[in-house]
This record gives C-alpha cells, structure tokens and sequence, in this order.
C-alpha cells in the first residue's frame, strides 16, 4: 500500500457509525453512479471480507446496458482511505483490470484488515466515521502499433551514379531512384558543400524514400578514374525515418582534392560515385 496527499479523482464515500453496520447486518454497501472515462461505475465495499478478518472493496460496471456485445474496457483503478490523523491517504498501487461482459468487477480482497481499521490510533475510524474513495482512468486504445522485421541476410546492394558535366554544378544534384533492400533511394550531392562542409568539401548523403524507418549501413565510393588506390571509401550506419530521412557526410572530401586532376576523380568532367547498400531491418506501422 502506499499514501498520497491529493485526494481521489473521482469519488470519496464517507461511512458515519461504522460500527453500527454489524448491529444492522449490512455486509456490503454498493455507492452511487460516479463517471469516469466516460463510463459509470460504483466502488463495492464489503465489510467482511476475506476470512471475515478484512474489508474487501471493489470496482464495479455500473451501467452496461448501451455497450456494444462483447464489450471490454480496460482501465487503471485505485482504492483509497482516508487517514483523518495525518490526513493524507492510504492507497492501493494502481490496478490494470480489463472489465468484460462476464467480468465486470474487480477488487481487492484484503484491502485493509479490521483490526488496523477499527484503531483509532491509526487514523483511519475516528469518531466511528472513516472515508474511502476511488480513482478510475480508462485506458484508450490509442496505441502504436510497430512491427520490426529484421533482414540476417547479408546481401549488399550496388548502385552507381555518374555525374557529367561536374564543373557546372551550381546546386546539388540527386541520382535516379533506385531500389536495394525492397526500399527506395536516391544519392544526393552538393558539389559546394553544406553544413560544416559548406565552400571546403564535397557533400554526399544518401537519401531513403518512404515512411518506414529503416536502419541501413552503406558504403559511399568517390571513384579514382586513374588509380584504384586514391578511391575514397566512407562507411556508416544509421536508421532513416520520415523525419530525417538522409545521412551521409557533409565534409566528405574536399574540393582541392576532387578537383585534383593527379587523383583521377573527375576524368573529362565526369565523376562517379558508387554505393552499396545492406538493410538491416525495417520498422513499420501496423493500422
């Protein structure tokens, strides 16, 4: 059990003569409706309880009669009782309970035994009066629901981009869509840069093309048209989503080097790029 200052959210019941209900013979008091999440309720306190040694309190439908068949609700409930000494509340740790038309109430057998509660020491029965109370949240169905598909197939796709008339680049330019891994991309070039690589490098990222968030490594070759060796391989992973859906590297070589024409990068103004692709796994929402 636990204690809080704020009261209940939803309903407080206070019991005057407790000790009258035996004298009575009254097991059980059913509230009144409350409404929470939209729904009616009743709080159910059973004044023998467990054993006869406890008071049990349950939450209860109160009116099912407008649900459709096969109902369910799901909610989170707590049951509360007041301590009229230190004036905060004991409280039971929040319950998720689904409610069904065979199944419409739940509770707590041993909420709190007789012994603790007939004490006036403890706070909870001061002049034969006590307070007891209910919060009910009902839990919406708003969920997302994301299904991960992992790839442990290591297949790596290829793509190549050539790109004519390099030193007449002004903007980026952007290769065909193509398809690896059942996904589609683009490579994106900034011949100026952006970024930190903005006036000093070559930019280049790949760009995915969907709503899935999808997490890949790739492989970015600059191509030396006269020396494998000068090739400049840069390597990364990352998970694209619709939010950001490019990464690469902003400062990925620089213009003096590319534009070199002992390293064989641009041959007849004309660059080549090639990339290849693994999927490692694609996340998607399921509707």
């Amino acid at each position: 059990m636990e204690t809080r200052e704020a009261p209940p959210a939803h309903l407080l019941i206070k019991i005057e003569s407790f000790s009258l209900l035996g004298t009575c013979g009254i097991d059980k008091y059913e509230t009144r409706e409350f409404v929470a999440g939209d729904y009616k309720w009743r709080l159910i306190i059973y004044f023998n309880g467990k054993n006869c040694e406890y008071v049990s309190v349950s939450l209860a439908m109160a009116d099912t009669s407008s649900l459709p068949a096969n109902w369910e609700v799901n909610v989170v409930f707590t049951i509360f009782l007041y301590n009229q000494i230190s004036g905060n509340y004991l409280s039971s740790p929040g319950r998720t309970r689904c409610f069904l038309e065979t199944k419409s109430e739940w509770g707590i057998s041993k909420f709190i035994s007789k012994k603790i509660l007939s004490d006036p020491s403890n706070g909870y029965l001061v002049n034969d009066n006590c307070v007891f109370g209910a919060e009910v949240f009902v839990l919406k169905r708003d969920a997302i629901i994301e299904c991960v598909s992992l790839n442990n197939i290591n297949i790596h796709y290829k793509h190549d981009f050539k790109i004519s008339d390099f030193s007449k680049l002004n903007e980026r330019c952007f290769s065909e869509q193509f398809i690896a891994g059942g996904q589609k991309w683009k490579i994106i070039l900034d011949p100026k840069g952006s970024g930190t690589g903005t006036d000093s490098h070559v930019s280049i990222f790949l760009n995915h093309l969907g709503l899935e968030r999808v997490q890949a490594c790739f492989t970015v070759c600059v191509k030396s048209q006269l020396d494998d060796i000068q090739t400049r391989r840069y390597s990364t992973s990352y998970w694209f989503s619709a939010s950001i859906n490019s990464w690469g590297w902003p400062a990925c070589i620089e213009l003096a080097t590319i534009n070199d024409p002992n390293k064989g990068f641009i041959l007849n103004d004309c660059c080549l790029l090639s990339i290849e692709i693994h999927v490692q796994a694609v996340a998607n929402v399921i509707n």
